[in-house]
C-alpha cells in the first residue's frame, strides 16, 4: 500500500518557470481553438450568428 503521507521533499510546490508557464498556455490556446472549431462544424448557424456579431463589433468600434 502507498504512503498518502506527503514527503519532505514535495511540500513546498516549485515555482513554475516562465517556460512551463508558456508551454501549458500554449496546450490551453490549441485544445480552445480545437473546441471552438468542433462547435463550429457541430452548429452552424449558431457559428455564423456568432461571426456576425464580432463582424459588427469591429464595424462599430473607434480607435
Amino acid at each position: 500500500m502507498p504512503d498518502t503521507k506527503p514527503s519532505r521533499e514535495n511540500d513546498a510546490p516549485q515555482p513554475e518557470t516562465a517556460a512551463q508557464r508558456r508551454a501549458r498556455r500554449a496546450q490551453f490556446l490549441r485544445d480552445l481553438m480545437e473546441a471552438q472549431a468542433l462547435r463550429d462544424r457541430v452548429q452552424p448557424r449558431r457559428a455564423r450568428a456568432a461571426r456576425m456579431r464580432q463582424q459588427m463589433r469591429m464595424r462599430t468600434f473607434r480607435w
